[in-house]
């Protein structure tokens, strides 16, 4: 090669080199890879812990007691308002039947006549007995005086028996609380006929000291409330049954812990269940008769996996969560859960093992494969924080 073309072509080398050096920000930096994004993660272990079974339940004072007019005739008064609390002999309602108070002075007529006709029989007893011993007459007649006493004396006995019925009829008319309670609706006024046919009561008395709280179980519930708790028979199987707990409509906790008083041993036919109830002391009066509330019956279980709810997530009718595996990839795993809870976890039945990794939060922002970095988040700490 010429000395001039060799000049020339390290010249154009030389121009291009420096161009393109100078085309170079003096700044600019190298783009890096994303970074692995970080996951609060827990290791799944088995531990012993209380489970709840929990049921919708009806509510009832321990006494509904429907308030009925025993007379007939038109209220004249009430003594009550809605909702006021009463108590025992508490005056109610005043009926007026004025026929009544007729009778009464009827057999207290009676009651003063019939003496009169007794002290007068006794009278010719007194006045026959000396004749008699006298030979003046014959025993026969004192026997009749002493028989016609007798006859008058039952006819006192009875005008003072019709007395009775008729101040008992009397108090009808004043209708009084049998029981310390809360009256419900009154739905008659002053001025309404109401006899004891009447369809609806005067009022409703519910003795709220105590409430029954009412459950339906099905018959496989049935069985499994049977068989987790000892016991030869149910009345020892009761007894077994640990203090249970009441969620009022509003999610509040009711303060007091219940007792499983009964267990239906029948089953219905038509409805295939039976029901069991609890009662609760109610001292303050906050639950009602007529409520409703979730009761919360505490099981004793060891060697459950718990996870926390916020952990899974839900698709037709399935839960499923994220697990990590030992590549820190996540792989979306179907779980079965058990009816029971305990707090904000899960109990699962199938789908987890012991020392299983499971992302906590931020489900939303996984996929199947994604590579995450575990945040390892302490189980006691967690699972002491959503019970």
């Amino acid at each position: 090669m010429r000395p001039l073309t060799k000049l020339i072509l390290f010249s154009l080398e030389a121009t291009f080199f420096l161009s393109s050096c100078s085309s170079k920000q003096p700044n600019e930096k190298v783009a890096q890879p994303n970074p692995v994004p970080s996951f609060p993660a827990v290791e799944i272990n088995a531990r012993a812990t209380t489970l709840y079974l929990s049921f919708p339940a009806v509510l009832q004072g321990k006494q509904n007691i429907e308030i009925r007019p025993k007379v007939d005739g038109y209220i004249e008064s009430i003594y009550i308002d809605e909702g006021s609390v009463v108590r025992k002999g508490q005056k109610l309602f005043k009926i007026s039947a004025p026929s009544y108070d007729q009778e009464l002075h009827n057999a207290a007529a009676l009651i003063t006549s019939a003496e009169a006709e007794v002290n007068t029989a006794q009278l010719q007893v007194n006045k026959t007995k000396p004749l008699v011993s006298k030979g003046i007459i014959s025993s026969y007649e004192l026997d009749f005086a002493e028989n016609a006493l007798k006859i008058k004396n039952a006819i006192l006995a009875q005008a003072r028996a019709g007395y009775v019925n008729a101040q008992t009829n009397v108090g009808y008319t004043h209708v009084n609380s049998p029981v310390d309670g809360i009256a419900s609706a009154v739905p008659y006024k002053i001025g309404s006929l109401v006899s004891s046919n009447t369809p609806q009561p005067l009022t409703t008395i519910s003795n709220n000291g105590y409430i029954y709280a009412y459950v339906s179980l099905n018959e496989k519930q049935l069985l499994s409330f049977s068989r987790n708790y000892p016991g030869k028979d149910v009345a020892q199987k009761l007894k077994n049954v640990p203090p249970v707990l009441l969620t009022l409509s509003d999610g509040s906790s009711y303060p007091l812990a219940g007792k499983v008083e009964t267990v239906n041993g029948l089953i219905n036919t038509q409805t295939g269940s039976a029901s069991f109830r609890a009662i609760f002391p109610n001292p303050s009066g906050l639950i009602r008769s007529g409520g409703s509330a979730t009761l919360k019956v505490p099981q004793y279980a060891t060697n459950v996996i718990l996870v926390p709810q916020k952990s899974t997530y839900e698709i037709q009718g399935k839960h499923f969560l994220y697990v990590v595996s030992s590549d820190n990839t996540v792989k979306s795993t179907e779980i079965s859960i058990a009816e029971t809870t305990t707090g904000q976890l899960y109990v699962v039945n199938h789908g987890l093992r012991v020392g299983d990794k499971i992302v906590v939060e931020g489900t939303e922002n996984l996929k199947d494969g994604m590579k995450i970095k575990p945040d390892i988040i302490p189980t006691e700490k967690l699972y002491t924080e959503l019970k």
